[in-house]
């Protein structure tokens, strides 16, 4: 088949893992733990002799399962998805859960999201959401690091995942490139952020910057934001972020090739589109 011509009309983009009124209700029911087992502590004291999250991490990790398994079977019930995407989905988790180890988080260096962000740019919000869940939750059973951060990781990479598809969709190119570099150099101080946030009421106590129980919240969040530039963002952070948007940079434009290709070559149901030079 020839590649068709600019005049031929593009179109309508679908993401391959849609979410319709109820699987967007259950994202936003999965956010709004998320962000509740993250900040809960600004406003309910946690108890400083406790290890950070050890009670509430495995019910938050109970609740993160079967709610993705519900936005999986909502959409494979209703026919917006089916064997070939879930297919992808379990192969890009696995790659993901493989790339990790590469890196290995040493000083910030970390190899899973750039693929996170090229596939939920491909693939759509919902697909990303997903897959920054099931790539962190393989990645930490092939590397032993299961522990009461995994649920944490797993909501923090399902936003990242989320966010790319969420990208605006008109560049492309160059454009699309420099939009997505942005992006995976934002998103990985955001997940630096979220990542601090987990950890830091319970072990900062006591420090100038630490958490204090009881004072007001932006009192507290100020703290926070000072210990998160002064111990992680000039470091972890700042080395994630090199690494996104490098490797989105160089990697960047024979990846999302590869990705589209796949789509298409796959025949998904919900076709996505490429621009004027898709093939048909």
């Amino acid at each position: 088949m020839s590649p068709g011509t600019a005049d031929e009309p593009v179109p309508p983009r679908r993401a391959l893992l849609r979410i319709p009124a109820r699987g967007a209700l259950v994202l936003g029911l999965v956010s709004a733990a998320g962000l509740a087992m993250f900040f809960w502590p600004l406003f309910a004291a946690p108890d400083p002799a406790a290890i950070a999250h050890t009670t509430d991490a495995p019910l938050m990790f109970v609740l993160i399962l079967p709610l993705l398994i519900a936005i999986v079977l909502s959409e494979l019930t209703s026919g917006r998805i089916d064997s070939k995407t879930l297919a992808m989905l379990g192969v890009l988790s696995a790659v993901n859960a493989a790339l990790r180890p590469l890196g290995a988080g040493t000083a910030g260096i970390e190899t899973v999201f750039f693929l996170l962000v090229l596939a939920g740019r491909v693939f759509g919000p919902g697909f990303g959401f997903v897959l920054g869940c099931t790539s962190l939750f393989a990645s930490a059973l092939l590397t032993a690091g299961v522990g009461p951060w995994l649920p944490f990781q797993m909501v923090a990479a399902a936003w990242v995942g989320l966010g790319a598809g969420l990208l605006p969709r008109r560049s492309r190119g160059k454009a699309e490139i420099a939009v997505l570099t942005l992006y995976g150099i934002l998103a990985a101080y955001g997940y630096g952020f979220l990542m601090n946030m987990w950890f830091w009421p319970y072990l900062a106590q006591g420090t100038q910057l630490g958490f204090v129980p009881g004072d007001p919240v932006l009192d507290n969040l100020h703290r926070f934001a000072l210990f998160t530039v002064t111990t992680s963002t000039l470091g972890w952070d700042t080395g994630r972020a090199l690494t996104n948007g490098i490797a989105i940079l160089l990697a960047g434009p024979a990846v999302l090739a590869v990705l589209r290709r796949a789509a298409r070559r796959a025949a998904f149901d919900a076709p996505v589109e490429f621009g004027p030079a898709t093939l048909r």
